[in-house]
């Protein structure tokens, strides 16, 4: 990481909070100025009997998918409190590097995950879950979300079960506090998060949201950004690592006069 390469600058962390702490870390390390605010807040699953009973079919799955790594915390304390253990037939997947680290750390260390593309799509293309019709699968992940995964190992045959182990609420936002830090750059790491901040924001505060660079792991979230009418939407690659290397390579173009760059997305 270059030394101060984000110096004085402020940058908007919009993850849960929790989530939040690896990338303004990495921000302040880079000398740049992280300004914390969450969009979305995250909790353990309210029904906490139904979950207990759906963890607990885990040992008769074949196959386990982690969509986030919120899913792995909130789904592996749920499966360690119903005293569940994860029988060795039992194939483990997540759909980003982010999730499969996290179950890493809790000992799984053989963990089906994409390469490159690291969303539903990404996954559904990978040799281990082409061929699963008659296959157990649970899907562990927050309240709502894409259907595509679970959707497409159905047309594929396999018995699907979903188990929301952890739930996302959307606070009430304080647009013009974040306006009055004039942060220098947004960050958002989903589209449902985007979707809340452009929805809590009237027209003049969108006005100025709308010249702001706006960094974004994944290209839906871009796409979303562009119909909200965002004018310097940058893609960045995954994860934490990915927003930083985005932040510190505009920061540089910023500094030799070249201005952003367009990220392609633009109309």
């Amino acid at each position: 990481m270059a030394d101060h390469a984000l110096k004085g600058l402020k940058i908007a962390v919009t993850r849960p909070r929790d989530q939040a702490v690896p990338l303004v870390q990495k921000i302040e390390q880079a000398g740049g100025i992280p300004l914390l605010f969450p969009l979305l807040e995250i909790a353990a699953a309210p029904d906490t009997q139904t979950l207990h009973e759906q963890v607990s079919r885990i040992a008769r799955s074949d196959l386990a998918i982690f969509i986030s790594p919120n899913a792995v915390q909130y789904g592996m304390a749920a499966i360690r409190a119903a005293g569940v253990a994860l029988p060795a037939s039992l194939r483990i997947a997540a759909v980003g590097q982010g999730s499969a680290r996290a179950l890493r750390e809790l000992g799984i260390a053989d963990v089906v995950v994409p390469v490159d593309r690291f969303d539903s799509e990404g996954l559904l293309a990978l040799p281990a879950l082409q061929d699963v019709a008659g296959k157990r699968v649970m899907i562990l992940r927050g309240d709502g979300g894409r259907e595509l995964l679970g959707d497409t190992l159905k047309a594929r045959g396999a018995q699907v079960e979903y188990v929301a182990c952890y739930r996302r609420s959307k606070p009430q936002l304080d647009m013009a506090a974040l306006l009055r830090e004039a942060p220098d750059a947004l960050t958002a790491t989903s589209g449902e998060a985007l979707e809340h901040l452009w929805q809590s924001a009237v027209e003049s505060q969108r006005d100025a949201l709308r010249d702001s660079p706006l960094f974004v792991p994944h290209a839906r979230i871009a796409g979303l950004a562009q119909r909200q009418g965002w004018r310097r939407v940058i893609l960045t690659d995954a994860g934490d690592d990915g927003l930083l290397d985005g932040l510190i390579a505009w920061a540089g173009k910023q500094d030799s006069g070249c201005g952003i760059q367009d990220s392609g997305l633009r109309n």
